[in-house]
């Protein structure tokens, strides 16, 4: 890594009632959110699933490229495409959520790429796992990290690097760690990783490195960029953090009615609405959905779905829970809330990091429930 410039540590903050900068409004334009109505497939749709490039998408070849194994191994191994497709073949439908959903909703506000809560996915990955590739290497028995380099190159906060990653070996072995070149049955699209990206089932966006040609394994903690400064929770500069990894619980409301076009505020017609939409989480499996209409001073419990059946696992996949609601005129504010099975439940009030990172703060939608004239 090289670095460009002096600045260093996390992005600043915003100043009170400083609105969106040019520089984060072109960050937007070239990542997106899921439109929220697309909450009703099971799969989302590969161009409606959510999207964050760090640097420029590189150019990559699927006839060409290579991955690397090496590091603290006995055998290195350098394979292409068409030998990792020889390789198991096997397919998980994950939910992918990025780190920062939510940051532009705190206050104050961390100055990055200004997610609302849009920032999330559904995709069936294929691929092979990763797991036997490493045994097949042989990691050595000091073997710490396992560090994962995508072809994408850029800089960040004034340090010129490739984007980089690591795992600890543990989780880097889990059997449902997948080396992919499939996103719903179809070969990566260029800004999905093409041809080679990781999937880490239950780990936030920034662990699934796309366009992956190296995996290195350590004899220590990885201490570059993208773990030991940009994805930390910490309070302030100063403070080391503890590094993101396993997703926070998190439900989201399907936005019922039809929307205003610059304000996205609903309108929809009395009587009963069913309210619907997906919870998650990385840490276990969701158990509950709670439903409020009248801003947080009452929740009721929604219905779980049984989890959809796919081409693969769906352990790491979102629910559907739906929630009838007898809506009379007026206006009124919808929020759910997801509880898993570690006992984690979303916050109502969301304590503030300093990069905006695991902010699984219950959505508000605003609603108006009018009558025909």
């Amino acid at each position: 890594m090289t670095r460009v410039n002096e600045v260093s540590g996390p992005p600043r903050l915003a100043e009170p009632g400083e609105g969106i900068s040019a520089e984060e409004l072109q960050l937007a334009a070239r990542n997106h959110g899921l439109p929220l109505e697309a909450l009703r497939y099971d799969v989302t749709p590969v161009g409606l699933h959510y999207l964050l490039t760090h640097y420029d998408i590189p150019d990559t070849s699927p006839e060409t490229h290579t991955l690397t194994i090496d590091g603290l191994v006995d055998q290195p191994l350098i394979l292409d495409l068409a030998e990792l497709k020889r390789r198991p073949r096997v397919t998980h439908r994950v939910t992918m959520e990025c780190a920062g959903n939510g940051r532009a909703l705190l206050e104050p506000r961390p100055v990055s790429q200004p997610w609302l809560v849009e920032a999330v996915g559904t995709s069936e990955w294929t691929g092979t796992p990763l797991a036997p590739l490493l045994r097949e290497a042989g990691l050595a028995a000091d073997a710490v990290d396992v560090l994962f380099t995508g072809a994408d190159h850029g800089v960040e906060r004034g340090v010129e690097q490739d984007y980089q990653r690591s795992l600890p070996v543990p989780e880097a072995l889990r059997e449902d760690v997948l080396l992919a070149y499939e996103m719903n049955g179809a070969p990566l699209l260029p800004q999905h990783g093409s041809p080679l990206r990781l999937i880490v089932p239950g780990w936030y966006g920034m662990a699934h490195v796309k366009w992956l040609h190296r995996i290195e394994v350590l004899d220590r903690e990885f201490d570059g960029y993208q773990n030991a400064v940009a994805y930390r929770v910490h309070q302030d500069a100063d403070d080391p953090g503890v590094p993101v990894s396993w997703i926070e619980p998190r439900a989201l409301v399907q936005p019922p009615g039809f929307p205003d076009f610059m304000s996205r505020s609903r309108a929809l017609r009395p009587g009963t609405v069913p309210l619907t939409g997906r919870a998650w989480s990385g840490h276990a499996p969701v158990t509950s959905v709670e439903v409020t209409v009248d801003g947080g001073l009452t929740w009721s419990p929604a219905t779980l779905e049984a989890p959809a059946t796919g081409t693969g696992s769906t352990r790491w996949a979102w629910v559907r829970w739906r929630y009838d609601w007898d809506a009379a005129p007026g206006r009124y504010t919808l929020s759910a809330r997801a509880t898993d099975a570690s006992g984690r439940t979303q916050p109502v009030e969301q304590p503030w990091n300093r990069g905006g990172f695991a902010n699984n703060l219950v959505q508000r939608v605003e609603v108006v429930v009018v009558l025909d004239e």
